[in-house]
């Protein structure tokens, strides 16, 4: 088993833990330890889920979960092409 603790943002009362408590729990593999407003902390088993699928089930229940696991987004400007055939090997390159 492994333990996590992640960040999460939008929780502001008990209902939020609650909702939070109640969508981790439903994660197969999955053991509540903590849940207060801004953070939850379980153990999983790594034979049966995920870090990144433990985040998908918080941000299925309307939060945003910003720990390990949580999805980061990066906008890098590209100009300079001028047909979809650079526009498809740069996707093969960043999928490499």
């Amino acid at each position: 088993m492994r333990q996590i603790t992640m960040a999460i943002a939008g929780m502001s009362c008990d209902a939020c833990v609650t909702a939070v408590a109640k969508a981790l729990s439903a994660v197969p593999g999955v053991s509540v330890r903590a849940v207060t407003v801004g953070s939850a902390t379980v153990t999983y088993d790594s034979t049966r889920t995920t870090p990144a699928v433990i985040a998908e089930a918080i941000r299925a229940a309307g939060y945003r979960p910003t720990g390990p696991g949580a999805p980061v987004a990066v906008a890098v400007p590209v100009t300079g092409g001028c047909c979809g055939t650079g526009s498809k090997r740069l996707l093969r390159l960043i999928a490499a």
